[in-house]
């Protein structure tokens, strides 16, 4: 039996999907399965996939969106723990060792969270504070969740799908753990990642996906009384 769940939804990943597979399958780390939810790629990225088939449970699905695509792979999770590692994520080859280590050192803790890189730029976070995650979205989604406190993202949503997330667990009494080393990049431009860095809100205020942005932003703060 796996003790984590690697989670992938792709849409249309062929730049970028292979190195992200090989990323997780160079882990130091081996107690794990993939689960790779095809979300109706158009692309090649389906043919990149079956040159990995006897190493990942595949589903393909008509297009449904990151937060689907992730709820169908965490049903079928077997894992103790899991991941979501979109096809824009390489892990450095430690990362699920430490993750996992850190969350067995503090069994009151429900997932953990780590510094990344996006494209060439290294984004720290902070400690885990509940007054800083009512304010802002700081953890991305690439953490280690226990499985059992996984709440499930909200599918209605079309952004901030993990600050929804993380919300959603802090009302059931969850706590995150960070962990200051870099343990992932984010390849800029990729297709699943609904993270943006700050300064693009300040160089494009007035883009399509920012002003979807903070129209998202207002929904989770009504959601979530904010």
């Amino acid at each position: 039996m796996p003790q984590v769940s690697i989670i992938i939804p792709v849409y249309n990943a062929k730049n970028t999907l292979e190195y992200c597979l090989q990323s997780i399958f160079n882990q130091t780390y081996k107690n794990f399965e993939v689960i790779v939810i095809n979300d109706g790629s158009t692309d090649s990225s389906l043919k990149i996939l079956s040159q990995y088939q006897d190493k990942i449970t595949l589903v393909n699905q008509p297009n449904q969106g990151a937060a689907k695509a992730r709820n169908v792979g965490a049903k079928l999770a077997r894992g103790e723990y899991l991941i979501f590692c979109d096809a824009d994520i390489f892990l450095k080859p430690n990362t699920l060792q430490i993750m996992l280590e850190t969350l067995q050192k503090n069994p009151e803790t429900s997932y953990t969270y780590s510094a990344f890189k996006f494209g060439f730029k290294t984004f720290k976070l902070w400690p885990f504070s509940a007054k800083r995650l009512k304010q802002m979205p700081y953890i991305h989604t690439t953490s280690l969740i226990r499985a059992k406190n996984f709440p499930g993202f909200d599918k209605n949503l079309k952004r901030f799908q993990d600050w929804d997330l993380w919300l959603t667990m802090l009302k059931r009494g969850k706590k995150g753990i960070y962990i200051p080393e870099v343990l992932f990049t984010v390849k800029s431009g990729g297709t699943m990642s609904s993270w943006l860095p700050k300064f693009y809100y300040r160089f494009f205020p007035f883009s399509k996906k920012v002003r979807e942005y903070y129209e998202a932003e207002k929904i989770i703060k009504r959601k979530h009384h904010l």
